[in-house]
């Protein structure tokens, strides 16, 4: 099939390349705009008790404006706070009432009776509401901003220093720099991509090809995102347009890659060029298929995921990945037919004659010669680094991950941690509900605040004031519950689980209780992501199994193929745990990195191993014995795996620019993860197991059977010389 497919596009390279461009200014001039999202709670089901809550909150007080943003004062010199000083934080607060700024609903103002100084009194708060009906609009940010700007500008001449938090500061601040991050991946990927490329190819001309196809079918990719995420709801977090970027030119160079080296293997050949192309693609083209289709797969399988968030990024990368490998083998042919190969690989004449590969060939006789040595030498380096995944600790501070510490925002929250109560700034709200039609005796329900405030890990409870926390019915009241441990904690976390049952179980006769909050949030996204792995984990397992018993039409091969994946993402998971957590002192790694390791080490990782036992299959095939066809195979598939496991590796490492921990651990995560699937999994545990399993490994199929598998063939009216053995 992929023959006939290589012979069509050299024949209609122009056709093939007229396609792209049409299709890539139709889609992207009708698609939709990808938004984000960063209100964790929209990524829940509606049937989680945190997202009830919310509801409920938002029915019985639908006029109430809680506040968006915090004011937070201080003086320059760190003295406590005097009565000059509040006159000039009133005269903040006021300024900005009469601003009137867009969405700005009301603008409390720093007072001591209702708890705005810290204990001593060198730090005040005033508390804005800005309309969250609109969180997702740019005016939601843009309220932030200005409120931010105007009042540094009223502020100015005084001895204060003023600065603002709360949610809407913390989009702004993540909005800002998600942009900047996603500028510094964009160029540090293309810098990479071109100069590794140009290195190894020693041509301009080749290292820009995979730049400029990129370019092409991104606008594609992005486009049918679009169009996804607004016909199924899907909700993406700020992440998404960072990630969407590493994985389009990535595995694009990956694709690239795998296309170039057999290319160039059968220029040398002897084979014209359009010969060289239509057989290139003939060969890589199944490998590229199946690794492609492992890769969407894993990501596609997220749809069944509880989070929004992955539910989103699952089907987007998916589509990425399969608008890539579709180019790989019509679109990035096309344009290699176009190019004379003087004109490729110029200024270089290297590629005329077939390197030695030297330092593959020594490492596949050394595995040739001693595979249970290799195998056994590289399964303990992953289990040793798995061995480190026991000590991994999850962290759920999304918003203090997804930016640098020193953003505003992030400055705001940790000076609350230290000058007021660590849960002050975000407390949790018991929502008791009239299940009878009777108005709730507030007076009577001391009691209960007190069963609350007795809790261990609750510093305060309070009941409602008569102002405030009272739905307008009566049937409705909010319990305010403060923490001793900041909101996102997982110390928080814990006590919020014993809070729920407090509440719901010495609630009184008649009513119902739900627990709101953002660390409520935060329990039921953990309870969400423990379904996850158990559910999303096996079925992409299953499924990346099938996918490689179909392509090697072996039973046996899937199964210590992803025994070997598994052990690579013990490994990775290990290692990441080892750098930041005992290294780096980290608290714990984000929540949800486990399974962004899974999805990208697995089926990344697969396709190293695809491209590593097709190889070896390729060699079997030849007449060569086991241990023989493992040496080859290494020989001349180690410098493509090599090639494309430093690029893909170093295009993920340039999250680390982002500047902010999220990123820096998804960035570090996935490249070690690939480094280890590359140069260790398939550069030695994959092809040392096989040579020793032998035939048994192909069972039941023939795939090591000389003759078996399907010969280049050629284009009409050309004449092919015969394939030297051991070259593809």
């Amino acid at each position: 099939m992929f023959h006939r497919l290589g012979h069509f596009v050299v024949r209609r390279a122009w056709w093939v390349i007229g396609a792209w461009l049409i299709a890539a200014v139709a889609i992207i001039g009708s698609a939709p705009a990808l938004t984000t999202n960063t209100d964790q709670a929209a990524f829940l089901p509606k049937h989680y008790e945190s997202i009830q809550a919310a509801d409920v909150q938002q029915k019985a007080f639908p006029s109430d404006k809680s506040p968006s943003a915090l004011l937070l004062f201080e003086r320059t010199d760190g003295a406590a706070l005097d009565a000059n000083d509040q006159a000039a934080m009133d005269k903040v607060t006021q300024g900005l009432a009469d601003k009137k700024i867009p969405l700005v609903e009301q603008v409390l103002p720093v007072s001591d009776q209702t708890g705005s100084y810290s204990k001593d009194h060198k730090y005040a708060m005033a508390l804005v509401a800005i309309d969250k009906s609109k969180m997702q609009q740019p005016e939601y940010t843009d309220a932030a901003k200005k409120i931010r700007e105007d009042g540094k500008e009223l502020a100015a001449g005084s001895n204060l220093k003023f600065q603002v938090g709360g949610d809407a500061a913390t989009a702004l601040d993540q909005k800002e720099s998600s942009d900047k991050a996603g500028i510094l991946i964009g160029l540090g990927t293309v810098v990479i991509i071109l100069l590794t490329l140009g290195i190894i190819f020693r041509s301009p001309i080749v290292a820009l090809l995979p730049v400029v196809s990129v370019i092409i079918y991104s606008l594609v990719a992005t486009g049918l995102i679009g169009f996804a995420s607004d016909w199924f709801g899907l909700k993406a977090d700020s992440s998404m347009s960072q990630i969407l970027t590493v994985v389009l030119y990535g595995v694009g160079t990956d694709y690239f890659l795998f296309l170039m080296f057999r290319y160039r293997e059968r220029l040398r050949a002897g084979d014209n060029r359009k010969e060289a192309v239509a057989n290139a693609v003939g060969r890589v083209g199944e490998a590229i298929t199946s690794a492609a289709g492992a890769v969407v797969v894993a990501f596609a399988v997220l749809v069944l995921s509880s989070l929004g968030m992955f539910k989103a990024l699952g089907p987007s990368l998916a589509i990425a990945v399969g608008v890539t490998a579709l180019a790989s083998v019509t679109l990035v042919p096309a344009i290699l037919c176009l190019i004379p190969q003087k004109v490729l690989f110029w200024p270089s004449k290297a590629w005329q004659r077939e390197p030695s590969n030297a330092r593959f060939a020594a490492i596949g006789r050394t595995v040739g010669r001693r595979p249970a040595g290799a195998a056994l030498v590289s399964g303990l380096v992953m289990v040793g680094l798995a061995i480190a995944a026991l000590g991994y600790q999850g962290t759920f501070d999304m918003a203090g991950s997804a930016m640098p510490k020193d953003k505003e925002s992030m400055v705001v929250q940790n000076t609350m941690i230290k000058a007021y109560s660590a849960g002050a700034a975000d407390p949790a709200h018991i929502l008791l509900t009239s299940q009878n039609g009777n108005k709730i005796d507030v007076a009577g329900l001391q009691g209960y605040v007190n069963d609350l405030g007795k809790v261990d890990g609750v510093a305060a409870a309070a009941l409602p004031t008569p102002d405030r926390g009272i739905s307008k019915d009566g049937l409705t009241v909010d319990v305010t519950v403060v923490l001793k441990d900041q909101s996102t904690t997982n110390k928080a976390i814990d006590t919020i689980g014993k809070v729920r049952t407090v509440a719901h179980n010495e609630a009184p006769a008649g009513t119902k209780a739900y627990v709101a909050g953002t660390t409520s949030v935060l329990k039921d996204i953990n309870t969400a992501m423990a379904h996850d792995y158990s559910l999303v984990f096996p079925i992409a397992a299953v499924l990346i199994m099938i996918i490689l018993g179909l392509l090697l039409r072996s039973v046996v091969a899937p199964w210590y193929l992803m025994a070997s994946v598994g052990l690579g993402f013990g490994a990775t998971l290990g290692a990441t745990t080892l750098v930041f957590q005992d290294f780096k002192g980290e608290s714990g790694l984000m929540f949800m990195l486990p399974i962004l390791i899974y999805l990208f080490v697995v089926a990344i990782g697969t396709d190293y191993n695809i491209l590593m036992i097709a190889r070896l299959r390729e060699e079997a095939r030849e007449g060569r014995s086991p241990r023989e066809a493992a040496s080859q195979a290494i020989r001349h598939g180690g410098p493509t795996v090599a090639a494309a496991g430093f690029i893909l590796a170093a295009t993920f490492g340039t999250m680390l620019l982002a500047g902010n921990t999220m990123m820096s651990e998804m960035g570090f995560s996935i490249a070690i993860g690939i480094i280890i699937a590359a140069f260790v999994m398939s550069m030695f545990f994959t092809p040392a197991l096989t040579a020793l399993l032998g035939r048994r490994a192909w069972w039941p199929g023939h795939g090591d059977v000389k003759g078996h598998g399907e010969e280049p063939t050629q284009l009409v009216g050309t004449t092919m010389p015969p394939e030297p053995v051991g070259r593809y």
